[in-house]
């Protein structure tokens, strides 16, 4: 025998199967490392997620019930009996969902199933915000001024804010995610933002207990990856900025943070392993930390007590898999990385493409994307829950996948996740890619100086929707001469005569477009062949443009418009043509129709439901006066809150919702008498 030392890997190997309670992109993600691991992945499915990637890559899929989250992903019962049934040793919860339940936490023990995060304790104490501020306090780990307290009174509550002194911010104590928050900048405003700050925390979390922290105008977020063992061992994986914020979610995250110095990180580090042992923290978790860049001091917000969606962006630079330590944590392993052996190499960047209209307050919207393709770029990682005919559903949060790049720099990383998001196609429905493409090209992002009010304080929100009339006009020729191919490859009569061919010669054929308001008439000829293909003269307000089909499928087309060539990527829905173009992003035209149906017309004063949602309260009712801005009706979708607001002064005429009740995107809420049709929400 060989005098070499041993390489069989003799450490225990408890778990020979996996259940993961989540969905999506998250569960894919575990799904390969089980893979990696030689585990059995066992998924569950709702009614909604039957024909997922998820479900598709995983060993075994269950269905577990219909597609609301509390009929299925929130059911503790049917999860553990799912376990059961399958030979599940442990089950992993991803993020979200019953990630951070602490019942559902001692129930998988008291089943003898493995919870795949840190024990019940830790999840307790980090449960509620309130808890977690006054253990921190107790183990020197800097917190926010605030109140937490067990007398949530609106009296109290409004007295605690008073004597902070405002502006201040209400949070639920139960989760996170934006729900159940709120900026208060005035006592006028406390009562109101806190039943709403109650109702949503209640509605998301179960539980409207409320604090009240000091709030630090300049902020940036930045939290650090901590990761402990069950032999007291507890170290961190370094940081990540996650600043870059809309409706208080994060949509971009990167590593290193442009502001930290080497002395900061490493005393923001040291700060959140002081919480981790505070804990006595066994699995991954997440220390955030608000940071002040004007006065360098930084504070304690709360700890996530689960994988964060923004994990890859640690596993980039560190080279680790979290969901591998998490597995070998669980299973009494010690970790096999030391602290000073903990090393960030290069830049990794991450952006969350969500369906969901930017230019209107972030509102998420539904719909099948009809085409997704990603880029082959080297170091680009794509994880996601949709692939090419997947529907955006109303039951789940909107998040369609996480790009995320990794390369020597940051400047190299930006580079890089610009050409990934001006060329990745995502066609069948709106989503934030041009918008997320214009923020990696906002001169102040791209040198790090920004804050937690970034959105809404530097950006125009209208700027990157609105396409010059040139990228317009040749998405409108795209989309025509995609039809021009198609019904001549479907002809079958006189294919010798081109098609659209004229007796008179003079005669354009021609299609129309709306985009948005604007409508785009194409007047087009045939002209003749060059070198086999086919030469168009294409006419738009008196703007004449030499064409050449090069080629086309039922997917894109390949013109050169007055000499310059480029691909336009396309998906038909019905009148609907979704075109994507490199240089331009997405364009989104409707074909007028030539003999149009009649069309329901808009009711003078009336407000419609803007997305399919659920009628959470009315605020007002027939003959109340109201003044513009006033709140009229509250609205949930995806998991978010959406006040629908009066356009203008008038008196409520009537009203057609009833709370609890589940409406379609243009359902007429009420009527304002005097007021304008209106169908956005703020």
């Amino acid at each position: 025998m060989s005098g070499k030392p041993s390489t069989i890997d003799h450490r225990p190997s408890t778990i020979q199967a996996i259940l993961i309670a989540n969905r999506g992109e998250i569960a894919s993600r575990v799904i390969r490392t089980c893979k990696k691991m030689g585990i059995q992945s066992i998924a569950v499915f709702s009614e909604a997620d039957r024909h997922a990637p998820f479900v598709q890559q995983a060993d075994t899929a269950v269905f577990i019930g219909a597609s609301s989250p509390a009929a299925s992903y929130l059911d503790v019962d049917k999860i553990i009996a799912t376990a059961k049934k399958t030979g599940a040793d442990a089950i992993h919860p991803g993020y979200g969902f019953l990630s951070e339940n602490v019942a559902f936490a001692k129930r998988c023990q008291e089943e003898g199933i493995i919870f795949i995060g840190p024990h019940a304790k830790a999840i307790d104490a980090m449960g509620s915000k309130s808890k977690a501020k006054v253990l921190m306090q107790k183990n020197k780990v800097p917190v926010v001024p605030g109140y937490q307290g067990a007398d949530q009174s609106i009296k109290t509550l409004t007295k605690a804010a008073v004597d902070i002194g405002f502006p201040v911010l209400l949070k639920a104590t139960a989760g996170g995610g934006g729900k159940g928050m709120r900026i208060v900048h005035n006592k006028k405003d406390i009562k109101t933002a806190i039943e709403a700050a109650k109702r949503e925390a209640k509605s998301a979390f179960g539980d409207d207990e409320l604090i009240i922290e000091k709030y630090i105008a300049s902020g940036r977020h930045i939290e650090f990856q901590i990761f402990g063992d069950q032999h007291g061992n507890a170290i961190h994986l370094l940081e990540r900025e996650c600043t870059i914020q809309r409706r208080y979610q994060k949509i971009i995250e990167e590593s290193p943070s442009p502001v930290l110095s080497d002395a900061l990180r490493q005393k923001m580090g040291e700060a959140a392993v002081q919480a981790a042992k505070a804990l006595k923290y066994d699995n991954a978790g997440t220390v955030e930390f608000i940071f002040d860049e004007k006065t360098k001091d930084f504070y304690f917000l709360e700890v996530n007590t689960r994988l964060q969606v923004e994990h890859p962006v640690t596993e980039e630079i560190t080279g680790l898999d979290l969901v591998q330590m998490q597995i070998e944590s669980v299973q009494g392993l010690p970790l096999t990385i030391q602290q000073n052996e903990v090393e960030g190499k290069g830049y990794a960047i991450e952006c969350r493409l969500y369906a969901e209209d930017a230019a209107n307050d972030f509102l998420p919207v539904t719909g099948k994307i009809q085409r997704f393709e990603i880029p082959k770029v080297e170091g680009l990682r794509v994880e996601t829950a949709i692939q090419s005919g997947s529907e955006i559903s109303v039951f789940y949060d909107p998040m369609i996948a996480k790009l995320i790049v990794w390369d020597d720099s940051r400047q190299a990383a930006q580079r890089k996740m610009q050409y990934v998001l001006s060329n990745l196609v995502c066609l069948g429905t709106t989503t934030n890619q041009d918008f997320l493409l214009h923020v990696l090209k906002n001169a102040d992002f791209q040198q790090g100086n920004y804050d937690t009010h970034f959105i809404k304080n530097k950006l125009d929100l209208t700027a990157f929707a609105e396409k010059e009339e040139a990228a317009v006009n040749c998405a409108a020729i795209a989309a025509t001469l995609l039809g021009w191919h198609q019904r001549e490859q479907a002809r079958t009569l006189l294919q010798s005569i081109p098609s659209g061919w004229r007796s008179n010669f003079y005669q354009h054929q021609s299609e129309t477009y709306l985009y948005k308001e604007e409508e785009i008439k194409v007047a087009y000829r045939y002209q003749n062949k060059s070198a086999g293909q086919p030469v168009f003269t294409c006419i738009i307000k008196e703007k004449e443009y030499a064409v050449q089909l090069i080629e086309a499928n039922d997917q894109q087309t390949r013109l050169e418009i007055d000499g310059i060539q480029q691909t336009f990527n396309i998906a038909k829905d019905q009148q609907n043509y979704f075109i994507h173009n490199g240089q331009t992003g997405s364009i989104h035209v409707q074909q007028k129709e030539r003999f149009p149906a009649n069309i329901a017309k808009k009711v003078k004063g009336g407000y419609e439901a803007p997305m399919p949602s659920q009628i959470i309260k009315i605020l007002v009712k027939p003959g109340q006066k109201v003044k513009s801005g006033e709140g009229l009706i509250v609205l949930s979708s995806m998991k978010m809150e959406n006040t629908i607001e009066a356009s203008e002064d008038g008196v409520v005429e009537e009203v057609y919702a009833q709370e609890g009740a589940n409406v379609e995107a243009g359902f007429l809420l009420l009527k304002i008498n005097g007021g304008e049709s209106m169908v956005d929400g703020q």
